[in-house]
């Protein structure tokens, strides 16, 4: 296991500290926000510590206020129902006496039935793509110091293979709202199923949004741009193992009202269906 990838662990292993009520920490970086998928991820960790049955089957959040880097947040769950196949919790995440984040979830006991899947795309294998490290070391010294700092100075606990273009570094010419990146863990990952689904949750929000911003020139670090996650929604059709590879396929079929909207669909590298999501984000653009 990479030392990125323990700390990840180690930011989703919860704190107890009363009867469905869990304490999550968060990293020691100069962001101005907690980022949206790590707060998604403990709080599905804090719904699934009171479940004795099954495996998440589906959450649906929102992202309420930006979650301050520099204090614990707490978890409050609420066991709504727990019935003989399905299982649905509620959780909070609050912050300074106010609720940052809602996310409701439902964990589903396994049973056998009809099935189908959409067929994955055809993409270079993982193994033919460079690494991030790659893509990036040709901009070491090349672009301003806070850039440098976010992407050469990031722990990375997920290995991103981009294909085509990486989202932040596009020229101006304007891009199909599409993209694909195949991902796992930077080391193997613990069996437990709960901590399997987290850490997917952690990395869907790490790259989906960009979807939204391809066709229209706009990157994270224009000046006249403001962006931000307002809800995430996943399903979890399949079983999986984030420490192997994965493909992401993404695309945004909307954007508008200052509201864009992207998808995602999550496959193994055997071709298996095995998450599909949908997130709506903010897309305020000021003019120049």
């Amino acid at each position: 296991m990479s030392d990125a990838l323990d700390q990840l662990l180690a930011l989703l292993d919860l704190e107890p500290i009363e009867v469905d009520v869990f304490r999550g920490a968060n990293l020691h970086e100069d962001r101005q926000r907690v980022f949206g998928g790590q707060v998604a991820a403990q709080a599905l960790v804090a719904a699934g510590r009171t479940v004795d049955r099954g495996t998440v089957h589906s959450l649906h959040s929102y992202f309420l206020r930006p979650g301050d880097p520099s204090t614990p947040i707490l978890y409050e769950v609420d066991r709504i129902r727990d019935g003989r196949s399905f299982l649905t919790r509620r959780v909070v995440a609050i912050q300074h006496g106010r609720a940052i984040f809602n996310l409701q979830c439902s964990f589903h006991a396994a049973e056998e039935s009809i099935a189908h899947q959409f067929p994955m795309p055809e993409v270079p294998p993982p193994d033919s793509l460079l690494t991030m490290e790659e893509r990036l070391e040709p901009l070491r010294g090349k672009i301003d110091e806070e850039m440098e700092r976010w992407f050469f100075n990031r722990p990375r606990p997920i290995d991103q293979r981009f294909v085509g273009d990486l989202p932040w570094l596009l020229g101006g010419n304007a891009e199909d709202p599409h993209q694909r990146v195949w991902l796992r863990t930077n080391g193997k990952m613990p069996d437990d199923p709960l901590m399997q689904a987290a850490v997917m949750t952690y990395s869907s929000d790490m790259t989906l949004y960009e979807s939204i911003l391809r066709p229209h020139h706009i990157r994270w670090h224009d000046e006249h741009f403001m962006g931000a996650s307002l809800d995430h929604c996943m399903w979890f059709h399949r079983p999986f193992r984030m420490d192997g590879w994965l493909l992401f396929d993404q695309d945004s079929p909307s954007a508008f009202g200052a509201r864009g909207l992207a998808r995602g669909l999550l496959y193994t590298e055997s071709g298996e269906l095995v998450m599909s999501c949908v997130q709506e984000g903010l897309v305020r653009v000021r003019r120049r």
